[in-house]
């Protein structure tokens, strides 16, 4: 046992025993979150202007303060970026986190020195719960990679900002940055293709134990990896390699293709990091769901999704939820996020603890006949089908035609496959069958012939990539919408159709 994961050993162990504690008094803890943030919180901009002062419950909380959006917090930021103090939470926040919008361009999500804890600290937890679980502790002996954005900052209105990512590399503690890869200089690379080459350069010949990273991105530094050493598989580069960590997107459609690679199952665990706030993680190994993170300052409402577009939608606590139903997460925060939606559906597994899964966007949906489909559900589908039919996909989207040239109107599955089924033709009806299975307006649909059967159409090799690439969302954490609501991407995507 190496000197880190011998002297981590006790406080992992006490990490995993306070996880135990505070996840069996969620409810509670909420409470006195809520409490907290409103009274800390009463004496800035936002809260004079909310009646912060006049707020003895729950109800009173919900009755003063609207759910809203980026576009409706803008005006508060803009205040920061001006020079503004107390004006979300008390004093200024020490950092930004730059994300991009889809109607509000750039967005700015204030973090302070009261939330850090919950960003960075929640990372350190999930990892450290694992290892005394597990009992793997081996992991922190050895190298660790963590394929980020640019840890390069800029300045905007005094405050340092960048991506989440990035910042994530200022706060990495001193006694683990001797373990850390790539280098600085690597990780400030903007081109992912060549930050990737370098990554490869500075770790194919290092002890590699930890790997971290959205799977789609991992695939890419494993497929480079095996390219440039001529090896078979990872476990062949990298015999010490132990757990991968990711989040971002379901693993599952990419589960079977990086555990081919790396030549075994790897330990992993799942997280729930947003530049909002670190929602959840994976507390038990090769459990289902992940744990809502309900004890670190952020103060969480719920709103059934069905219902998220409504005039009045129903705001639950905690303590309302209900297992298999749809939410959309609402939070309230120690950084000044008030209200705030932050775009994300879930469905509980279970509440006791409370445990969850994120099933798609608010925002990326296909509804353009009622029939309101969501990630989800399309994720389900194709994993099914692949079974039947022995096939893999790297990567999928789907989008509605409208107005097709003839016949009825559909939807459209932009596929590129690793493995093609044999018939396309039968895949096709197969997919579409584990579809109507899993949305019952898309079966009213189908069956009331207002909907032809989905199409399919394949993708050349590498399609996806050349796609992000174009928009210039190739790596980092962006990732393939699996759904749109119009033609905007199946547009584009048509010019890598296989003809």
């Amino acid at each position: 046992m190496g000197i880190r994961s011998f002297v981590v050993k006790p406080f992992a162990r006490k990490i995993a025993r306070d996880i135990d504690a505070w996840s069996a008094t969620a409810s509670q803890s909420q409470h006195r979150i809520l409490t907290n943030i409103v009274k800390k919180a009463a004496g800035t901009r936002f809260g004079k202007d909310h009646d912060f002062a006049g707020i003895r419950t729950y109800e009173d909380f919900r009755e003063r303060v609207p759910i809203r959006d980026y576009e409706a917090l803008k005006p508060y930021v803009e205040m920061i970026k001006e020079g503004g103090e107390n004006i979300l939470w008390p004093g200024r926040p020490l950092y930004f986190a730059k994300t991009s919008g889809t109607t509000s361009g750039v967005k700015y999500i204030p973090l302070t020195k009261d939330s850090l804890f919950n960003h960075f600290g929640t990372a350190r937890n999930a990892s450290f719960n694992y290892a005394a679980r597990s009992g793997n502790f081996a992991y922190l002996d050895g190298k660790i990679i963590f394929l980020s954005g640019s840890p390069e900052l800029e300045s905007v209105g005094g405050i340092p900002t960048g991506r989440l990512s990035g910042i994530v590399n200022h706060q990495v503690p001193a006694w683990l940055k001797t373990n850390q890869k790539p280098s600085y200089e690597t990780n400030c690379i903007e081109d992912w293709e060549v930050k990737v080459e370098r990554i490869v350069d500075e770790t194919m010949h290092a002890n590699m134990t930890m790997i971290s990273g959205i799977p789609p991105w991992v695939q890419m530094y494993y497929e480079r990896l095996l390219e440039r050493t001529g090896k078979k598989t990872i476990r062949d580069i990298f015999p010490n390699f132990s757990l991968f960590v990711y989040g971002g997107v379901n693993m599952e459609p990419y589960r079977k293709k990086l555990e081919e690679l790396a030549g075994f199952r790897v330990d992993s665990v799942e997280t729930y990091p947003a530049s909002e706030g670190f929602i959840a993680f994976q507390d038990m190994p090769d459990h289902q769901g992940l744990l809502l993170n309900s004890d670190s300052g952020i103060f969480f409402e719920f709103i059934p999704a069905d219902e998220f577009f409504n005039e009045h939608p129903t705001r639950l606590m905690i303590d309302q939820v209900e297992p298999g139903v749809s939410y959309a997460v609402i939070i309230n925060n120690n950084a000044g996020l008030w209200g705030y939606s932050i775009g994300d559906t879930v469905e509980f597994l279970s509440v006791k603890p409370y445990r969850l899964r994120v099933n798609g966007r608010i925002k990326h949906y296909i509804s353009a006949f009622g029939e309101h489909v969501i990630g989800k559900e399309v994720e389900e589908a194709m994993m099914a089908a692949a079974r039947r039919f022995d096939t893999r996909t790297i990567e999928f989207t789907v989008a509605p035609q409208v107005n097709p040239v003839s016949g009825p109107p559909y939807h459209e599955w932009f596929v590129e496959f690793d493995e093609q089924p044999a018939s396309m033709d039968e895949f096709s009806v197969a997919l579409d069958e584990e579809m109507r299975k899993q949305n019952i307006y898309y079966d009213d649909l189908i069956r009331g012939k207002i909907l032809r059967p989905l199409v399919i159409t394949p993708l050349k090799r590498d399609a996806f990539r050349s796609y992000m690439r174009d928009a210039g969302k190739l790596g980092g954490q962006n990732k393939v919408p699996r759904l749109s609501n119009d033609r905007g991407m199946a547009d584009v995507l048509e010019n890598y159709a296989v003809r």
